[in-house]
């Protein structure tokens, strides 16, 4: 997926995705240039450092969190409401 909001991957972005990491009944993972870290945790994801235009992966670890895939990438497609 590709971080398409002006801000980046932000605070309050990293906020959203936290929320409905945490509903996940497995880990959630989000990979940049071969880095991975726990969608759970804010400061986790801003370590990252995506400003506009970085790809990231984002990984469940089970098919029943498919939803949960869903919902993060609608997020990052929709630019987190930024836009």
């Amino acid at each position: 997926m590709t971080v398409e909001n002006e801000l980046g991957l932000h605070a309050r972005a990293a906020a959203q995705i936290v929320k409905v990491a945490e509903k996940a009944g497995s880990s959630v993972v989000i990979e940049k240039d071969g880095e991975c870290v726990d969608a759970s945790s804010i400061l986790d994801i801003l370590t990252l450092n995506c400003p506009i235009g970085s790809t990231i992966t984002v990984r469940v670890d089970t098919p029943e969190d498919k939803d949960i895939l869903d919902s993060i990438e609608r997020l990052i497609k929709d630019g987190f409401g930024e836009q």
